[in-house]
């Protein structure tokens, strides 16, 4: 990594770089620009993909009424002016961290984790053996993965107890039809229309108190039309720590409360729907079980509480007849090139947002914040503390930071567009915006549903709708979410 010799602060605008526009790059541009400081701010925004909001667009259901809200507040951040958004640029290929270095004064990588945390049992290669974000990325129109996805099992199993786990099952097991007031893709409907499943097997490894997901979460699942969530009584066991977690945590004693419920009133429905979600609790997977190269079961030990919360296996062991699997125990961060990598924990190392090399000493001017910074834990509100965090580290290294060689805001655009990178604008995201929301009215028009937008999928139609003439000013009223 090249060297660099701390200069007094430019008398300019401080020149900084943040990559990722998903909620971590957003807030800590929208925090640091609202920061107490004696200097000015010139931001760029960069992502890899031509639309901004990131996780919020690709790694979260379609169908969660509390996205809407997300990406409204993103959209005001983005849509003030002060924070140039520059989409289609991928990090490491279109652009280096040298490159970084001489347009601008400071970096901030907000990355992300994208990947699946690995599950180490035999039979985790199977076909019909999936991780949850590469379905998550599928049914939320990613235009870097393929288009179809292969439904064909009657019986799937889901291993993990977060909410991406029951965004996955709550997507496998709802009908498609209903769906469509949502903004899925129309071949992640033609897909899910497909699909011929019937049960659904969500599989945590603690008890309905050490549960991950949220009670928001939790009760979305009983809003799925002809679909039964079934309960095993066998698995409400609870030991000391997990009743005084029920007594004296709120989430906690919400949801063992919902889940009791449920588990009580099961016994006067009649069972009738056409799909069921099965909640199993204190289990975990030892085997994915295959036949002609393909799965065909899961096994499962039977767990048990210590007394702490932990669990323990008990020896004891269940074989599911399932057609596949998908794997829902965590994201984890990729390597971010230039800079070291925790391949352990999928991060960056760094103290506080302040990024470290292989050595651990601190190297000058680059920070992290999100998932990158600190794993893939934590809602939108630890975001904005873990940005509050990074950012201070910045302001108070402000004096200390280079100084960039060609600053000038064109440069970058010139770089960009001699390397031949057909990058995206915030004016390019209002187009495809207008034009996601103009496929939602003209599907309403002819199709059963209303229908708010339609995503664009193809990077390739996302980047030609992106970069035609900008969305004249009257037309930003329509916003991504109201």
């Amino acid at each position: 990594m090249t060297e660099t010799v701390p200069t007094p602060a430019p008398g300019r605008p401080l020149r900084l770089a943040i990559i990722g526009a998903g909620p971590a790059g957003v807030y800590t541009a929208d925090l640091l620009t609202k920061a107490e400081r004696d200097f000015e701010l010139s931001i760029d925004l960069f992502d890899r993909y031509p639309a901004p909001y990131g996780l919020i667009r690709y790694g979260v259901a379609p169908d969660h009424p509390r996205i809407k809200g997300i990406v409204k507040a993103l959209h005001k951040v983005l849509d003030r002016g002060d924070i140039r958004f520059l989409g289609g640029v991928d990090f490491g290929t279109d652009l280096t961290l040298e490159d970084l270095r001489r347009h601008y004064d400071a970096v901030v990588v907000s990355t992300g984790a994208i990947r699946d945390a690995d599950l180490d049992v035999p039979g985790v290669d199977l076909e019909g053996s999936f991780g949850a974000a590469d379905f998550v990325s599928w049914y939320d129109g990613h235009p870097d993965v393929p288009r179809h996805w292969p439904l064909t099992a009657r019986e799937v199993a889901v291993i993990g107890n977060g909410n991406v786990a029951l965004d996955v099952a709550r997507m496998l097991s709802k009908h498609a039809e209903d769906l469509l007031v949502t903004e899925i893709p129309e071949n992640v409907y033609a897909g899910l229309a497909s699909s011929p499943v019937t049960d659904v097997h969500v599989f945590g490894r603690r008890g309905p108190a050490q549960v991950k997901f949220t009670p928001l979460e939790l009760r979305e699942l009983a809003h799925s039309r002809d679909v039964d969530i079934v309960l095993y009584p066998e698995d409400f066991e609870f030991d000391a720590a997990s009743e005084e977690a029920a007594t004296t945590n709120n989430q906690v004693k919400t949801m063992v409360g919902t889940l009791t419920n449920w588990l009580m009133e099961q016994e006067d429905r009649p069972g009738t729907a056409s799909r069921r979600l099965h909640l199993h609790f204190l289990q975990q997977p030892v085997e994915i079980l295959g036949a002609d190269g393909a799965v065909a079961g899961l096994r499962m030990e039977r767990m048990e509480l210590d007394g702490t919360g932990n669990v323990t296996g008990t020896g004891e062991y269940t074989d599911y007849p399932v057609q596949a699997v998908y794997r829902a125990i965590g994201y984890h961060g990729s390597p971010v090139p230039g800079l070291a990598y925790d391949a352990g924990r999928g991060v960056v190392p760094n103290e506080a947002g302040r990024v470290l090399d292989e050595a651990g000493a601190v190297v000058p001017g680059v920070y992290a914040s999100g998932w990158i910074k600190r794993g893939p834990v934590g809602l939108i509100g630890h975001t904005k503390g873990d940005a509050l965090e990074t950012i201070g580290c910045l302001l108070e290294d402000q004096p200390g930071l280079w100084t960039a060689q060609d600053p000038d805001e064109q440069a970058i655009l010139d770089l960009l567009t001699g390397r031949g990178v057909e990058y995206t604008t915030w004016e390019g995201w209002l187009a495809l915006d207008a034009h996601e929301l103009a496929l939602g009215a003209e599907a309403t028009a002819t199709g059963p549903v209303e229908r708010e937008r339609v995503k664009v999928v193809p990077r390739e139609e996302m980047l030609a709708v992106s970069r035609r003439d900008p969305v004249p000013a009257e037309a930003r009223v329509l916003e991504p979410a109201r």
